[in-house]
């Protein structure tokens, strides 16, 4: 990947729905090469897809959880469960393996505590292996950048 690749990447991070057209313009590039490009990068899985970002908050979803966990145990057979349900949780937009004193973060969105707390009891808490589970709850976002810094 080169310098022109990570334009061309940070342009559709940008605006995921512009034309060929406008990213050639943009980067400096005729039609036919960028659209190379952006193919190459679709194959090679650098892009992994394209997507609508959507306010939670206007969707329905007020509250975001971030949800720190410990496993109990962290043998293979625990974390290859946990990780298979999480995976199937639509609350969960991301779950991230950690350092530190938690083994896994998540993302969690919600419509209310009401709900948060029903998913605690009824998914969370029922996948077993749980050591521990600590929560906390954004209540205002500064940035929600989907763009990654220049190289």
């Amino acid at each position: 990947m080169d310098d022109k690749d990570r334009q061309i990447i940070r342009a559709l991070q940008r605006d995921g729905r512009m034309s060929n057209q406008d990213l050639a313009a943009m980067v400096n590039l005729s039609p036919s090469p960028c659209l190379r490009r952006v193919r190459n990068l679709e194959k090679s899985g650098v892009i992994e897809g394209y997507s609508a970002r959507v306010n939670a908050r206007a969707y329905g979803l007020a509250i975001t959880a971030f949800v720190h966990i410990r496993l109990e145990r962290h043998d293979e057979e625990t974390v290859q469960n946990f990780e298979r349900q999480i995976d199937g949780m639509e609350e969960v937009l991301e779950c991230h393996v950690m350092t530190g004193q938690t083994d896994y973060q998540l993302r969690v969105v919600v419509e209310s505590l009401d709900a948060y707390e029903r998913f605690i009891r009824t998914q969370l808490q029922r996948l077993g292996g749980i050591g521990s589970i600590d929560t906390s709850f954004a209540y205002g976002t500064i940035k929600n950048s989907t763009v990654f810094p220049a190289r």
